[in-house]
This record gives structure tokens, sequence and C-alpha cells, in this order.
């Protein structure tokens, strides 16, 4: 993994990270890459709030890899403090070297020296490679998500 460097996302890499974001049949649904403005608000929200990490993974000076962390303080589990991760994507050339187990490695990291005593994910049903992914590092799919669209 030569030349890999993971860091906090600019305003700079926002073009990248959304066409990351919209490089599936999931993504190409949901996203649009060609209206930047509610990318870069959400940028800077993200940018005010420290409890929010939103991290890429550049090589040779290219967006390879993206994420989000958010750090959950809680009453329940005692009080613990939980992360998750979300927006989990790589560039196609890179998949299958890596990449993304160094990025969820990180982010497992990060969130222990956060204080967190438990990592979670969501993914969609219907990405059962990222499924497999997730179960190699660890994770268990040990319950059953629901969204309401708002």
């Amino acid at each position: 993994m030569a030349d890999l460097t993971m860091r906090a996302a600019t305003a700079d890499d926002v073009p990248a990270i959304v066409a990351l974001l919209a490089d599936d049949p999931l993504g190409a649904q949901r996203e649009s890459p060609d209206d930047l403005a509610p990318y870069l608000a959400a940028l800077e929200r993200l940018s005010d709030d420290p409890n929010q990490h939103l991290v890429v993974a550049v090589r040779e000076g290219r967006v390879v890899g993206t994420l989000q962390l958010t750090i959950i303080p809680g009453l329940s589990r005692r009080g613990a403090t939980r992360s998750i991760i979300e927006g989990v994507r790589i560039h196609a050339d890179e998949r299958g070297n890596g990449l993304g187990r160094q990025l969820i490695e990180w982010a497992i990291l990060e969130s222990r020296s956060q204080g967190c005593q438990l990592v979670q994910l969501t993914s969609d049903a219907t990405r059962t490679d990222a499924h497999r992914f997730y179960e190699r590092l660890g994770f268990t799919a040990s319950h059953v998500g629901f969204k309401l669209q708002l």
C-alpha cells in the first residue's frame, strides 16, 4: 500500500467523494455529482462537529477511498460511547487490494481512541459482497435495521 495517506476530507475532495458514492447501482440512484452544493454544505456541518470524521484515503494525489465515522455518546450499555461507520467506498480500480480493510481498521482504532465500546455499521441488504467483507473483519449481523424516508 505504498504512498497511501489517510486524512480528513476537505472541500477539494468533495467531487471525488461524491463520485465514489455514486459509483454503484444504489449510489447512482441517490447521488447527484453534477450538484455539489448540498455536499459542500454537509461537509461544513460535519467539519463543525467534533464527533464526525469524514476521511479520505489518498494515493498519488488521488482520492481512492472514503468513510465517515460518527462518535455517539449514550446511556445504554452502562453509558457506553459507540461509533457508526458509514459511507465506505473504494475506487473501482483499488478494490480487492486491502484498502477497505485499512479504512475499517483505521475507524476501529479511532473509535478505541475516542473511548468507544462498540463499533457498528449498516449495509444495504443487497450488498452481499460487503456483508461478507464485514464478517471477515469480525462484524456480526446481529440486528435488523429500519429506515423511514423523510
